[in-house]
């Protein structure tokens, strides 16, 4: 075997980029050594120069760009360099929808090649509008000097950017979260120090209803009291007509997590309402909700289409969360049964079940694969199971609990297409792949979920 040519940090060579990798950096190879270039493009020409090698890779910097990428663009975002929350802004939507149909092609490629060969991986369902669709902004306040700053932390640093206005983010939670910042300064309230771990307000939460139009402020503190109190709701409430709730969440840990247990409203509604298609959900501070929601919609139309339902199927929603997926395919389902391991968000399902009116949708706190046996010996085996599991993807033991009971069809829902191509290796033991379909939940960024449609081997 062909010995790998040792590189070393400061080398320059030319390189060609052949694909984008998962973390949206260029993927190129010099002299059989895979070589990372952040800001690269496929089908590009550059002098890299190494800035890092590792066992089986190295890292290196684009010194000059010899042939641009046709998809090649200025970033619009004047800190997009140091941001680091967005990966592919230098790179028109057309380019990024693309590269993210051949993310999940390549992890096809690394995991299943035979399945990568002869499956139908469709085109990348895009947005009309790839800016400002997030809803919910969670920035960390810190001060210098007198300033106050709201935003995020620079690329591997723990040095804070201050953000005015982020192209991802809703109008309204950039304009609120730098007016909060504003106020906290001008009334001379403590902010939370990373180092000494001193200090008052942590993080600025803001959150959006896209089809409601209700807004929702949380500050983060270290502790329950809050000097000048009424002043600050007062200048906080009249930022923007679109506020109905402001709460407080106090954090006392030396944590990287933005929330701790505790949180109370200190003006205003407990939640606010935000619409999903014909859903409706009350939000509190805490609760977790898809932050691009109009996508959400597609997505969500998506895994019912691959579900394809006649009224008839029993469903099992694993890793339920809230129950949306389910809910969303409750109207067309004989029966709907879903399970998480979390007690809170279970009961959030039953109750998200019950204002819709959805008697025909139950809900169980439990690992999947613990109800799955226990219904299988009882005679129950659904339809259909949909999925949307965490980054990890599958647990082992429920993908033997699928095999074992063998649903006619499984639809899994993949934030991660290489831990879905990793999971594929056991499920197309028994299952046929019919197709996958890519869907950009997270423009400007590197990231993209897939719905793969399973059918069972005849």
């Amino acid at each position: 075997m062909t010995q790998q040519t040792t590189m070393e940090v400061g080398q320059k060579f030319p390189l060609t980029i052949k694909r984008l990798g998962i973390n949206g950096e260029g993927v190129g190879f010099f002299k059989r050594n895979v070589v990372f270039v952040k800001g690269a493009l496929p089908g590009e020409e550059v002098t890299a120069q190494v800035s890092k090698v590792s066992r089986n890779f190295a890292e290196a910097q684009i010194v000059t760009i010899r042939k641009a990428s046709p998809f090649r663009q200025e970033a619009p975002c004047p800190v997009y360099e140091q941001c680091g929350g967005c990966q592919l802004q230098h790179m028109s939507y057309e380019g990024q929808l693309n590269e993210k149909r051949d993310i999940v092609m390549q992890a096809l490629e690394k995991y299943v090649r035979d399945i990568a060969e002869t499956a139908d991986v469709r085109p990348t369902l895009g947005m009309e509008n790839p800016w400002n669709y997030r809803n919910k902004s969670q920035f960390q306040v810190r001060q210098e000097g007198k300033r106050v700053y709201a935003g995020l932390f620079t690329e591997g640093s723990n040095k804070l950017l201050n953000i005015n206005d982020c192209l991802v983010q809703k109008e309204v939670t950039s304009k609120v979260t730098v007016a909060t910042r504003k106020a906290l300064q001008k009334l001379g309230i403590s902010i939370y120090d990373g180092k000494t771990l001193n200090g008052l307000v942590r993080t600025i939460v803001v959150r959006t209803g896209v089809r409601t139009g209700e807004t929702q402020v949380c500050l983060v503190t270290t502790r329950n009291e809050l000097p000048k109190k009424e002043e600050l709701l007062e200048r906080i409430r009249k930022v923007d007509p679109s506020i109905v709730s402001i709460t407080q969440n106090v954090n006392r840990d030396k944590t990287s997590l933005i929330f701790g247990e505790d949180t109370f409203t200190l003006w205003g509604k407990d939640t606010i309402h935000e619409e999903l298609g014909e859903l409706a959900f009350d939000l509190s501070s805490r609760a977790f909700f898809q932050l691009n929601p109009e996508q959400t919609v597609h997505l969500y139309d998506e895994i019912k289409k691959a579900a394809a339902l006649t009224g008839k199927e029993s469903i099992v929603d694993a890793y339920c969360g809230v129950g949306t997926i389910g809910l969303w395919l409750a109207k067309d389902a004989k029966e709907v049964r879903g399970m998480d391991i979390v007690p809170e968000s279970i009961d959030d399902a039953k109750q998200n079940a019950k204002a819709h009116g959805f008697d025909h949708a139950r809900y169980y706190t439990g690992k999947a694969e613990d109800w799955l046996g226990r219904w299988a010996r009882s005679g129950y085996v659904p339809d259909v199971i949909t999925v949307d599991p965490p980054r990890t993807g599958l647990d082992d033991r429920f993908i033997q609990s699928v095999l074992k009971i063998k649903p006619k069809r499984f639809i899994y829902t993949s934030c991660n297409p290489s831990t879905l191509a990793k999971d594929l290796q056991q499920l197309t033991k028994y299952y046929d792949v019919e197709y996958i379909q890519p869907v950009d939940m997270f423009p400007q960024t590197a990231h993209v979920e897939a719905v793969c449609k399973l059918v069972l081997k005849k």
